[in-house]
């Protein structure tokens, strides 16, 4: 039976191959002795051998010890007793590079019988981005629970003066107004520590419900799509095979996307931005954007760009500008439901010039507004939505970098307007 119905064998099986070829995942096609019979590009990048120092070889090459010397033994022990430890069910790993380092990773083995002879399949997906991504929150859990610690030791401290001031006040009433003074100061000293308390407990609060959800929704998506993928193994299947492929890279691009917002938050922090000021159209840099942001659509949805006067031209930093734009755009069509516009107006004002995103999405609660631009604070009305929190807060930043600013208008269930305005001359 073809590949698909309306193509002929040998296309069925070329197609077949450009997929496993181009797989981002590495995969491995081993007989009952354990002997490599084929590996993808993806899988030769990952250990970092030719296809020729591959193919042929024992598959036990690519393990550390003591699964080395074992290997063959667990094949056989399938093979003579029928129980399944492995196959069929995805586990995590440590593979060895050419090189001699290990890497973590994801295995899932699937079992092949063509012609009563038996042959094995595994899958594997490079773990190491999203282990330093776990190993990066648990640093920053640390950091936070340290501040915490610290912020907790002055407010005992702040409260153990207070206790002292009290004890002079009642031994020395000729200082009484010395005394009431240092009283106030040592009042506000508290206050103010208690409302950094109340604040870093809001941040970490936020932050870990971010973490939890929008880190635990992709990597239980990438394991459970990898391991229905060994489990569609006809040629019939390949459309579910594709499916949960696409399922894979989607979420291994939203974990990048959410790293990335960390990653810029970082550098905006350390000052690292500076901007790379040059002259350029507005109109020339919308058109660009445009048919960046066409992809994001969803179905029915429409992109309109309003520019009264096409020749406006900036001196500023031109990609700074792109990706507060992009910014707001992408909120804008996630925001927004099926068959929606999306406008993006220009309007010169005097030695300015003010861009308008406008959408006819959910809207955002009126509660809600006075936080809009808080890192990690997610609408009411969006939590089951993909995001950080942290996109507005960077392009508020941004706008900074660029003497701009930034303001909203936004009716729940009608829409939201944003407003960023920016000078025509970028000036240090």
């Amino acid at each position: 039976m073809s590949f698909y119905p309306f193509l002929e064998e040998e296309h069925s099986f070329t197609i077949m191959k450009s997929i496993v070829e181009t797989a981002i995942d590495g995969i491995f096609l081993i007989d009952t002795e354990g002997t490599v019979l084929m590996a993808n590009l993806a899988a030769q990048r990952l250990f970092g051998y030719e296809r020729d120092e591959i193919i042929g070889k024992n598959i036990s090459l690519l393990m550390p010890s003591p699964h080395r010397e074992l290997h063959d033994t667990y094949v056989h022990n399938y093979l003579n007793t029928g129980i399944k430890r492995i196959i069929g069910i995805g586990r995590e790993i440590e593979g060895v590079h050419k090189n001699g380092t290990l890497f973590p990773a994801r295995l899932a083995v699937s079992e092949i019988i063509l012609n009563h002879e038996h042959y094995f399949t595994g899958i594997i997906h490079d773990l190491s981005d999203i282990k330093i991504a776990e190993n990066k929150l648990i640093r920053l859990n640390q950091e936070l629970e340290e501040i915490v610690i610290e912020r907790t030791v002055e407010l005992q401290d702040a409260v153990n003066r207070l206790l002292d001031t009290n004890k002079l006040l009642n031994g020395a009433i000729d200082k009484h107004k010395a005394s009431e003074a240092a009283l106030m100061l040592i009042q506000e000293e508290l206050k103010k520590s208690l409302e950094k308390e109340k604040e870093l407990g809001i941040l970490k609060s936020r932050f870990m419900s971010m973490a939890s959800h929008e880190f635990k929704t992709p990597l239980s998506s990438i394991l459970s799509s990898a391991g229905l993928v060994s489990r569609y193994d006809g040629p019939d299947q390949a459309s579910d095979r594709s499916r949960h492929i696409e399922k894979i890279k989607s979420s291994v691009n939203h974990l990048n996307n959410i790293l990335t917002d960390f990653l810029s938050v970082n550098r905006l922090e350390e000052g690292i931005f500076e901007p790379l000021v040059s002259q350029f159209t507005l109109d020339a840099l919308l058109k660009d954007l445009k048919s960046d942001m066409e992809g994001l659509l969803k179905k029915g949805q429409k992109l309109i760009f309003q520019v009264t006067d096409p020749e406006i031209e900036l001196s500023s930093d031109k990609n700074i500008l792109r990706n507060i734009l992009y910014n707001l755009l992408s909120n804008a069509i996630k925001y927004s439901d099926e068959t929606k516009s999306i406008t993006c107006r220009v309007i010169p004002v005097g030695n300015n010039v003010s861009i308008e995103i406008i959408d006819e999405g959910m809207g955002i609660p009126l509660e809600d507004q006075k936080y809009i631009g808080s890192r990690f604070f997610r609408a009411s009305n969006a939590i089951n939505i993909q995001g950080t929190g942290l996109g507005l807060n960077i392009v508020d930043s941004y706008l900074h970098l660029l003497n701009g600013s930034l303001s909203f208008t936004s009716h729940p269930g009608l829409g939201t307007t944003f407003t960023i305005t920016v000078p025509l001359q970028h000036e240090k």
